[in-house]
């Protein structure tokens, strides 16, 4: 007790409200305590129990949610799967409606082409042919028919126009008129042989105008006989050729045979001749220039030009013409003459290839320079003066000036000759771009055409049907007076020598 007592006064004296306490007082403030301890440790416990179950049940909560929504999903894949199951099913029904459908059509179509192939056999055994043959023969009478057609159109239309023929003499013969009323224009396409009396001019036309058919037809220039006493008329566009006739025709005259071989031999001979004649003609015009070196082959093209007009103006003297004036440039301003001279001199001489080579004069004449060795500022000055080629040298503009001088000089050029030149070789062109065509001439001031045809590839009613096409191809593509007559020539020839 009295340790108590010394406890409860050390206790009394360490607590405020222990002091004055009896032991009995003491002990149940003691007990007191400890039971309010234990109530508040109680209490705590039971609110973080209430705490868990309160989140247990809301764990509690979120998978039954969970859980019904996992059910409601799989309830509806179940629903979708039974979907696809009948699509499924449906699919593989109608598959196998189209196979069963497939197969039935294979074999109406089978039996369709059996069918078919009796039915040919049928008509093959009936008629006779097959049906490749019959397809061919089909083919043939159409074209056989067609051409008949054709030939038979050509015919009438070709009877109409000479019912017609009084009626349209006068117009024609006014558009000869006005055509042939240049003095410079008839004297560019004529040429006159004279003869020793008119009763060569019989033979020359020969029995039922043989003679005078064959030399047409070889030489392609139109030989005109009229009341002219003691000379005929040769007439053609093309100079060269004019004159390739006339030595033919003065030889034939001198000698005196006239007649279809003779008259090819002659002409064999005459076109040498000219060619000999060209050749001299362009080495005097370069000796003319003082120009020595020029390869041979542009010395033999120089000279065609000698029968070559342009605008009424004789070529090759325009080149001599533009080599002076390009001399007298050169002096003036103290330039190399030489390759002035060079350059005017050759700057047209490709007008004697545009007929054989595709492209203008300028380019023309510049490759055939350039090809035989010529300077490349000469060479430059050709393909410039027509500014195709934009002008580099001080020499080039010298020719352009040269050329503009020379053609440019009063009484120098006429146009309308040219445009009647270029006309009628647009004509020989189209007839001879047609097929089996051998040689074409323009002839008669270009109202009759003579196309020459190989008669191994064009039959008789092939020629109908040629110079129909022919003369329709005139009157899209070209712009003349009057009418043009086309005549189509199928000649076959067989040829033995005795020996």
């Amino acid at each position: 007790m009295n340790g108590l007592a010394t406890t409860a006064d050390q206790a009394g004296g360490s607590h405020p409200l222990l002091l004055g306490l009896n032991m009995v007082e003491w002990l149940i403030a003691i007990i007191a305590l400890l039971v309010v301890a234990g109530v508040g440790t109680l209490a705590v416990s039971l609110f973080n129990r209430h705490r868990a179950a309160r989140h247990e049940d809301a764990l509690h909560r979120d998978l039954q949610e969970q859980r019904q929504d996992i059910e409601r999903r799989e309830h509806r894949l179940g629903e979708r799967e039974t979907r696809v199951d009948e699509q499924a099913r449906q699919v593989q029904s109608r598959a196998e409606q189209l196979t069963a459908t497939e197969t039935e059509l294979e074999a109406r179509r089978a039996e369709l082409l059996d069918i078919e192939e009796e039915r040919r056999r049928t008509l093959e055994q009936v008629a006779g042919l097959t049906a490749e043959d019959a397809r061919a023969q089909l083919i043939e009478s159409i074209e056989a028919d067609a051409k008949r057609a054709a030939a038979l159109t050509a015919r009438d239309i070709e009877r109409v126009a000479q019912d017609e023929a009084d009626a349209r003499a006068k117009r024609i013969l006014a558009t000869v008129i006005q055509r042939l009323a240049s003095e410079q224009t008839s004297e560019s396409v004529v040429s006159t042989v004279q003869l020793a009396g008119d009763d060569m001019k019989g033979r020359i036309i020969g029995r039922e105008g043989r003679n005078i058919r064959s030399f047409e037809q070889i030489t392609g220039v139109n030989l005109i006989v009229d009341d002219t006493p003691g000379a005929v008329l040769l007439s053609c566009f093309d100079p060269v050729r004019r004159e390739m006739a006339r030595l033919t025709l003065e030889e034939l005259v001198a000698d005196g045979r006239i007649h279809p071989t003779r008259i090819e031999e002659v002409h064999e001979r005459s076109c040498l001749e000219v060619d000999r004649l060209c050749e001299r003609a362009g080495t005097d015009a370069a000796l003319e220039m003082g120009i020595t070196d020029l390869h041979p082959e542009l010395v033999a093209t120089l000279g065609r030009l000698k029968y070559r007009t342009s605008y009424g103006q004789n070529v090759l003297r325009h080149l001599v013409e533009s080599g002076h004036a390009a001399g007298l440039l050169a002096d003036e301003l103290g330039l190399d003459r030489e390759l002035c001279v060079r350059g005017a001199f050759l700057h047209d001489i490709g007008k004697a290839l545009t007929h054989e080579v595709e492209g203008s004069h300028a380019i023309v004449g510049a490759e055939l320079a350039r090809k035989y060795g010529e300077h490349e500022d000469v060479v430059h000055a050709i393909e410039a003066h027509h500014n195709e080629v934009e002008p580099r040298t001080i020499e080039a503009v010298i020719t352009q000036a040269a050329d503009a001088i020379s053609g440019g000089r009063p009484g120098a050029r006429r146009e309308s000759l040219e445009s009647y030149v270029e006309r009628l070789h647009r004509l020989e062109d189209i007839a001879m771009s047609k097929p089996g065509v051998e040689k074409v001439f323009a002839m008669q001031a270009g109202r009759d055409v003579r196309v020459m045809v190989l008669p191994d590839e064009v039959d008789d009613i092939g020629a109908q049907v040629l110079a129909r096409d022919i003369a329709k191809q005139f009157e899209e593509e070209l712009t003349y007076p009057g009418q043009i007559k086309v005549t189509v020539v199928r000649e076959s020839r067989a040829t033995e020598v005795a020996r």
